[in-house]
């Protein structure tokens, strides 16, 4: 049992896994850092509202916290627009080293040698 985990835990795909894990971890606080402090005082500045996260609708005693629901979906969709830059960013890099093209197979000696022989026969003829 211990032989499959340790198969298992140090495949290449786990590996990458885990490390894509961490780094969107890392990721999503530098988005959320620059929605905090950057992209909502901006809206704010705009908009003239200080907080959206504080809007709510009382509906008899309890309160109906819609400004959140709404701070949710404009997280997500700075993230979400952050994420796509990041990706077509690493995407730009990929296929500028792509077009490296592959050499055609070198040319047995055979093959030369039969290719000037049927050369020569075309030429008789």
């Amino acid at each position: 049992m211990w032989n499959d985990f340790k198969k298992f835990a140090f495949k290449g795909n786990v590996l990458d896994l885990a490390i894509a894990v961490v780094i969107g971890a890392a990721f999503g606080k530098i988005v959320s850092s620059l929605v905090d402090n950057i992209i909502m005082p901006i809206i704010v500045a705009l908009t003239g509202k200080v907080d959206v996260s504080k809007l709510e609708v009382s509906m008899g005693e309890t309160p109906l916290k819609y400004g959140l629901f709404l701070q949710s979906i404009i997280d997500f969709l700075i993230i979400a627009f952050s994420i796509f830059l990041f990706v077509r960013l690493l995407m730009k890099f990929k296929r500028k080293e792509e077009p490296a093209k592959e050499k055609a197979p070198a040319i047995d000696a055979k093959e030369e040698l039969l290719k000037e022989i049927r050369d020569l026969l075309k030429e008789k003829q």
